[in-house]
């Protein structure tokens, strides 16, 4: 079947556009029309029920047993496919059940990583779903098939790349390059060796400035080792620069075909801002959806249904910078922040999608929200959302300290406003620094949450302290003391003179005159339990803690 026939997403698809650099097939029909609509990660541990469609990764599985009962239970469930670690082993016993359940089996070749293969699907996925009209003879947004197209014309192995070097789609014949193309591929990246390379040699600088093609000498990988030229370049709109086109040469590229290049150029400029358009409404799409369940009312029903959140236990989670940076009125620096606060909702999306079956994330005024569908049986719930919070701002690193806070567990989604209502008030928690975590769960700060509230409530209404405590800070005012620190230490040391001494790092007959200073001036019983209880709650919500 032709590839502009064959459905977008594939399983022979994907094959024809991964090749043999990236997934092998092992065993199994790949030619059927079933479509893959999801990507899900096998976790022995927490079995959850693959989509209809699902593409299912196999990481770290081995033993032929433990192969052969998931390719038994993916048949149940109406798999697309199942990808293992190679070398995967041709044994009889696997190859009967992947023929028996109608799962193909493929291998992921070593030296790609999972994450990346992951990204790479997704992209595949996502590209069916921009649109049906086409482009120059081909499916909008689809640049996997035009970098085979542009391959064909020009003989030669393409890799198309965005302005971070990033390789957004690459054609067949890559085992026809040398290895620095491989390990390009495999890592969808250039490597960071071959950027210094570059940038040193002022191959980008010259790339950007020329309107023609480049050529580009090879780069220094091994003397025992080819390595051929390229011919590069790059894809504009207008002034914008939107990637570059990268040609695996052996020999000087003909004037025709570099005629050939230029016009191709102008299809990829056009297919890459169809995708960016796609997906600018795509997100726009999924943020107001997003919102409206988190909101509920009337129209939330529906968009959980569209969000694939239906009839499922779901948690929602807040993530938000540590500091409190106000968006600054236009200008540069609000874009950048903007731009910062949406390339960690993508981010987060794709870490939740990689681990739950069914999830959403999108940017709702400054917060990345997050909802993620869990299975009824599974009591802790947001307890594995919090280990999967951590593991992602474990790796997205950066500039600024990311908070996160995750709610309750919603039965269904009429539950998901409560949800996010408890998420938010974890993640000001957060904000408050009145934990030193990264990622709280509501239940565990229900106390501080609630504390906070009060303060905030108390501001609100012009509060201030009043009686013992109102005198002591009165008194630290005019004389410069420290007794309300003092009172403060011995509250928090349950009256405990020698801890409390130590906590403000004096000595504890100093702190027992203080003590009784502080009582005679505050005039403020310490042995009255209703006397300490007020102190503390005044303390607590109305005074500032020194740092």
């Amino acid at each position: 079947m032709s590839v502009t026939t064959r459905p977008r997403s594939s399983l022979g698809r994907v094959l024809e556009d991964l090749g043999t650099t990236l997934l092998e097939l092992v065993c199994g029909n790949a030619e059927g029309q079933k479509q893959i609509e999801t990507v899900i990660i096998h976790d022995s541990l927490d079995d959850a029920i693959p989509s209809h469609g699902a593409l299912v990764l196999g990481v770290g599985m081995r033993e032929t047993e433990e192969i052969v009962q998931l390719l038994t239970t993916l048949a149940t469930q109406d798999a697309a496919g199942l990808v293992l670690r190679a070398p995967v082993s041709a044994d009889p016993a696997i190859i009967r059940a992947s023929e028996e359940s109608g799962i193909p089996v493929l291998a992921l070749t070593r030296g790609a990583s999972w994450a990346q293969l992951t990204s790479m699907l997704r992209s595949l996925i996502a590209e069916g779903d921009v649109g049906e009209s086409g482009l120059g003879g081909m499916p909008a947004g689809d640049l996997f098939s035009l970098a085979n197209a542009i391959s064909t014309l020009l003989n030669a192995p393409v890799t198309i790349e965005d302005r971070n070097s990033r390789v957004v789609a690459f054609s067949g014949k890559q085992d026809e390059a040398d290895p620095a193309r491989v390990e390009t591929i495999l890592g969808r990246q250039v490597p960071e060796r071959y950027m210094r390379q570059l940038e040193q040699r002022g191959v980008f600088r010259e790339l950007y400035r020329s309107t023609d093609p480049i050529q580009v000498a090879p780069v220094d990988v091994d003397a025992q080792v080819a390595s051929y030229p390229r011919v590069a370049l790059a894809v504009r709109a207008g002034d914008e620069i939107l990637g570059s086109i990268w040609v695996a040469v052996r020999e000087p590229m003909p004037k025709d075909r570099i005629g050939a290049l230029k016009d191709a150029a102008k299809l990829v400029a056009l297919h890459m801002l169809r995708i960016r358009a796609g997906a600018d409404v795509e997100r726009r799409l999924r943020a107001d959806l997003l919102a409206t369940v988190l909101e509920g009312g009337s129209g939330a029903a529906d968009a959980a249904s569209r969000l694939r959140l239906t009839d499922h236990r779901c948690v929602v989670l807040a993530l938000a910078a540590a500091d409190s940076e106000e968006d600054e009125e236009g200008g540069a620096a609000h874009a950048r922040l903007l731009t910062a606060r949406q390339r960690i909702a993508d981010a987060l999306s794709m870490h939740l999608g990689a681990v739950y079956p069914r999830s959403a994330a999108a940017l709702i005024g400054n917060i990345v929200y997050g909802v993620v569908s869990v299975r009824p049986d599974q009591a802790d719930a947001d307890r594995r959302a919090a280990r999967v919070a951590n593991e992602f701002l474990a790796r997205i690193g950066g500039d600024r300290r990311l908070l996160l806070g995750i709610g309750t567990i919603a039965d269904d989604h009429a539950a998901l406003p409560t949800s996010r209502v408890s998420a938010d008030r974890a993640l000001r928690v957060l904000q408050l620094g009145k934990s030193h975590a990264q990622v709280v769960i509501f239940d565990d700060v229900q106390v501080e949450a609630l504390l906070v509230e009060l303060g905030d409530l108390a501001a609100a209404r012009g509060d201030r302290p009043s009686g013992p405590v109102a005198r002591l800070l009165e008194y630290d005012r005019v004389r410069n003391a420290q007794l309300v620190e003092t009172l403060r230490a011995w509250l928090d040391a349950f009256g405990d003179v020698a801890a409390a001494s130590a906590l403000v790092y004096t000595h504890p007959n100093t702190f027992r005159y203080r003590l009784r200073r502080l009582s005679a001036i505050g005039g403020i019983d310490l042995n009255d339990p209703e006397a300490r209880f007020a102190a503390m709650i005044q303390l607590r919500l109305l005074t500032e803690r020194s740092p």
